[in-house]
């Protein structure tokens, strides 16, 4: 029975010694033969994997078999202690780089001179000789260390012997350039993310004991000191303070706290000591959360990754087949042509046919994209969300807590029948203090009940109101549908300005209650920047009635607007607007943040969350989480999706380039097989760097 079970829980394993991205292709392809595995990704940037408890046996196994020198680990401490020095060594390459000058100085035409270079280039080649070898075994050909290897005995066949140990020498100093600069990329993102807290200072009585966050149970108070991150998610218990939470939502602004306030794992006190009861397990927690999405983002890949990936299966063997022909068809076409200088030609062409630059590069922008939005409080799902994003054509907003603050205030109460003021509001709450809507709130605020006596078979209809029964009598509360639906007549004017509820006893209307929201500051900002940004067509859709809507729509000057709908009518008014647009070009966004707002959040080709402590459900459904309450922060994202897709751009124009250039140049003879190494190691680590551009993008020049 455990072992079933164990068919469907998964959790995160960490790669030790992966150090490699044609390692990691490789890695995922084999596991991805495994039954249950199918689906399975591996994160280079993150050096990690997700996969089923029941099948980590097998899949150690196969890792064991394709990569020898990489384990499996259960977690990131365990990473750190078992990682090992991997990859070429620089002590090697300055032997090899010696003896290669005593050669070079005494000829290899002489006896001393060529057991030198033999010996120089044993000592950098081998390691690289070895895994050919091996892969070659293991039915694996054509990956870099196929073609260093071929081409170094190719040189060594025309008495290139010298040569052939400069080339294994920049590949091993190049190899071991990238690995360094792999892993500085690979920190620099990382540390964006450094939201991971270490520990926890639990109060018992009188005392206070250091432990893990995982060891803290939903109840206990935890004690934060002035510059010590939050561990957990908590309600202020004692004290008061002023906490930076840039790390969670990017806003520089420190926010104070008092007792009853939310605070969230991540954000860094700033003044004095607080006691924080937790309400939340660490597993839970918002930082666990934040971690686990970025994580995972690295293995939803973008379009440009997957089409990387599959070019590198057939641009190699391509230009392998090229090579080949360039070493046989000339010398057997044209008289007098020498196969050792097509040979030679040919040789250069392999080395840089070597497809690192781009699949080392790629992957790693799209993941300094994620890391640099997520110091701004912007959360990518995925790498192909980011990429979705930058082909935005058409932005819907819902209404109440997007672009409005979603703080009510009743402004007006019309009574009817007789009834007074006090008795609308005294009806209304007594079945809205049942609701955790924005406006029931409003009108649970605006009177202190005096009667604590509750409607009975309370219903909450979504996008309508609230119904019960109270002495006998049916009381509902909602909008116009709601009551027309029940038979009452509303034939009066209702109240313009806002939003109306209306409330009825027994079938009889008895009054309305005019409720207000106030538009975000930043809201018209987010509309001009997003328009200046290329958006074709920005619109909202809400359920609240026609008359607020329409005044927000004309106060930030939106394309239009539909009101008064159901959830699932928001749904097939997207779709609508959806079938207009070309699938492949151009991307339909919404943004909401109610758990009315889920369906519809889920069926747009982005989805946005707003605010960090919006509905569980719409954050869930959601490929894109903003952690502020901001809608200017949208534009932001979109920013970034552009900027880290023009580093993509580049990166791939850089390595294509130069590889078409070199072999040009060593067709017509015009550069050596260590000036195409050279050249290979060089666009690479340029790609690498131009990729970490996107860590210092401050979300602002890219418009589109």
């Amino acid at each position: 029975m455990q072992t079933a079970k164990s068919e469907y829980v998964t959790r995160r394993y960490y790669l030790s010694g992966l150090d490699c991205v044609n390692c990691a292709t490789k890695l995922e392809q084999a596991l991805q033969k495994i039954a249950g595995l199918e689906h399975v990704q591996v994160s280079f940037a993150t050096k990690s994997l997700e996969l089923p408890v029941a099948r980590l046996g097998e899949a150690s196994k196969v890792v064991s078999a394709v990569e020898p020198g990489v384990r499996l680990l259960a977690s990131l401490e365990d990473e750190a202690k078992g990682m090992t020095t991997s990859g070429p060594k620089l002590m090697p390459i300055g032997l090899s780089l010696v003896l290669l000058a005593f050669g070079l100085i005494l000829g290899q035409d002489t006896n001393i001179g060529l057991v030198s270079l033999a010996v120089a280039y044993v000592v950098v080649g081998w390691p690289i000789i070895r895994i050919a070898g091996r892969n070659l075994f293991a039915g694996r050909v054509l990956d870099e260390y196929s073609l260093m290897t071929i081409a170094t005995f190719g040189a060594i066949a025309i008495r290139e012997l010298p040569e052939a140990v400069v080339v294994m020498a920049f590949y091993s100093v190049g190899e071991y350039a990238q690995e360094k600069a792999v892993d500085r990329s690979r920190r620099s993102i990382t540390a964006l993310l450094n939201l991971r807290p270490d520990h926890a200072n639990l109060q018992e009585g009188d005392n206070v004991r250091r432990v893990t966050p995982q060891e803290v149970v939903v109840g206990q108070v935890i004690v934060i000191r002035p510059g010590e991150r939050l561990p957990l998610d908590g309600v202020l218990d004692a004290g008061e303070s002023f906490l930076d939470t840039s790390p969670l939502t990017g806003e520089s602004v420190p926010r104070k706290v008092r007792v009853g306030d939310s605070v969230l794992a991540g954000a860094i006190n700033q003044t004095s000591p607080i006691f924080v009861r937790v309400t939340k397990k660490y597993a839970d927690s918002t930082v666990a959360k934040i971690l686990e999405m970025v994580e995972r983002a690295s293995e939803r890949k973008a379009p440009a990754e997957r089409f990387i990936s599959n070019f590198a299966r057939y641009y190699t063997p391509a230009v392998v087949g090229s090579a080949v022909l360039v070493a046989v068809l000339p010398p057997l076409l044209i008289p007098g042509q020498s196969y050792s200088v097509w040979l030679y030609r040919a040789l250069v062409m392999l080395v840089i046919s070597c497809p690192c630059a781009l699949v080392v590069s790629v992957p790693l922008s799209y993941f300094g994209g994620i890391g640099a939005a997520s110091r701004q409080g912007i959360l990518f799902k995925g790498a192909n969300y980011l990429d979705a994003l930058s082909k935005m054509h058409t932005v819907i907003f819902d209404k109440t807590g997007t672009l409005t603050k979603g703080t009510f205030k009743v402004l007006e109460v019309r009574p009817h029948h007789g009834y007074s003021r006090e008795e609308v509001l005294a009806l209304a709450a007594k079945i809205e203090r049942h609701s955790t809507h924005p406006v029931a709130k409003a009108i649970s605020e605006a009177v202190i009940l005096t009667d604590a006596e509750s409607p009975a078979e309370i219903v909450e209809l979504a996008g309508r109101g609230m119904m019960g029964r109270l002495h006998g009598k049916e009381l509902l509360v909602g909008n116009t549908r709601l009551l027309r639906e029940q038979g009452v007549d509303i034939a009066s004017e209702v109240m313009a300005g806002g939003t109306v509820v209306l409330v009825a006893l027994d079938r009889q209307l008895v009054g309305e209650i005019l409720v207000a929201d106030e538009v975000k500051g930043d809201a018209r900002q987010a509309v001009r920047d997003l328009k200046q940004l290329g958006a074709r067509h920005i619109s909202m859709l809400t359920g609240d009635y026609m008359a607020p809507a329409l005044q927000v729509s004309r106060e930030l000057g939106l394309d239009d607007f539909q009101a008064e709908l159901l959830p699932q009518q928001k749904v097939y008014a997207l779709e609508a607007l959806q079938k207009a647009l070309r699938p492949k070009y151009d991307k339909l966004i919404f943004v909401g943040d109610g758990i009315n707002d889920a369906p519809v959040i889920a069926r747009a080709d982005v989805g946005i969350a707003m605010g960090g402590l919006g509905s569980d459900a719409a954050i869930e459904a959601a490929d894109v989480v903003i952690m502020q309450d901001a809608p200017s922060k949208v534009a932001t994202a979109v920013r970034l999706s552009r900027f880290t897709s023009l580093i993509v751009r580049q990166n791939v124009a850089l390595s294509l380039g130069v590889k078409f250039v070199f072999m040009l140049l060593g067709l017509f003879d015009l550069t050596t097989i260590a000036g195409a190494v050279f050249a290979d190691v060089g666009v690479t680590l340029l790609a690498i760097a131009n990729a970490m551009r996107v860590l210092r993008y401050n979300g602002s020049t890219i418009d589109g």
